[in-house]
């Protein structure tokens, strides 16, 4: 009998349904899964008031962990674990975290060949590196990495993503989609389970090597990535100022809060506009540059 640790993260929902289309496919008589949520000890809103959003921007950035509950009931040992994670400011979210910074993560996680798996918008990158450094801390294997990305892209999901978190509306409006990753993708993900369901009766888990290649399971933007390294930066300096300002949903958080709001909307409307102009023409002579980093960021599972 084959186990097999599913392990998630979900505020809004939606990672949980991708996690039940994912593995809908993978258990049999011969594989037995055990899906575990992962639960902070004071519960995360949806939809998050506006000020609290904003309030745990420099935790995620700094990924300082919250308080979270042990996991119970779990098996002695697996032959595969899966996390699925959503991205919180180009980090993991907080909940994610704090489980993988726990002596518990340490236990389960050594020596097993792990599969991640991401949902959030299409700027995931930097979040799965941050992922990767957690899980060669715990001694884990990273065998394949899956990413399900938003409808709309960067551009437009940068209104309806927060539109969604703020609101819990994802319906379309306008000219933008509905937020979030599409109804069809989501039940398409089944095909990885199947794919790790056939593996696993083989014992190819053993080898270390992708299982899920040429499944379209990961594919970067290469033209998102510089987006991605300023943004990160930019996160940095005003995660510091923020934590400097005050205690957690102090008056001087807020201040400041306002003030990078305010910085962040300036930014949208003006300097990112230009930037995508200026990258577009400078990715003419970066095509080369661009497809080796893209190959690098989807390993190991790839497109």
């Amino acid at each position: 009998m084959k186990k097999v640790l599913v392990l998630y993260y979900s505020q809004t929902g939606q990672l949980k349904r991708v996690i039940d289309s994912f593995v809908s496919d993978l258990s049999d008589e011969e594989i037995k899964l055990d899906i575990k949520a992962i639960t902070p000890k004071v519960k995360y809103p949806f939809p998050w008031p506006f000020y609290q959003f904003f309030d745990e921007f420099p935790e995620s950035v700094f990924m300082d962990g919250c308080e979270i509950n042990e996991l119970e009931d779990l098996e002695d040992d697996y032959d595969l674990i899966i996390l699925g994670y959503t991205v919180w400011y180009m980090a993991p979210s907080i909940p994610i975290t704090a489980f993988m910074q726990s002596a518990q993560a340490k236990q389960i996680f050594k020596n097993k060949p792990v599969v991640t798996l991401v949902a959030c918008r299409d700027m995931w990158v930097l979040a799965q590196e941050k992922i990767k450094d957690m899980l060669q801390t715990v001694d884990a294997k990273l065998i394949d990495h899956v990413a399900l990305t938003d409808q709309g892209g960067s551009v437009l999901s940068l209104v309806t993503l927060p539109k969604f978190l703020l609101t819990g509306n994802k319906e379309s409006f306008a000219f933008f989609p509905p937020a979030g990753i599409k109804e069809s993708e989501i039940q398409e993900a089944s095909r990885f389970g199947k794919r790790l369901n056939e593996a696993l009766h083989q014992d190819r888990e053993k080898t270390g090597e992708a299982l899920l290649k040429n499944l379209g399971a990961a594919t970067v933007n290469g033209k998102l990535i510089a987006t991605e390294k300023i943004a990160d930066r930019s996160f940095k300096i005003w995660s510091k100022l923020i934590k400097a300002s005050g205690k957690k949903y102090s008056l001087g958080r807020k201040i400041t809060i306002t003030i990078y709001v305010t910085f962040l909307i300036t930014l949208i409307l003006t300097v990112i506009p230009i930037n995508i102009i200026a990258r577009k023409i400078l990715n003419i002579f970066q095509k080369e540059k661009l497809k080796t980093m893209e190959e690098h960021y989807e390993l190991p599972s790839g497109r």
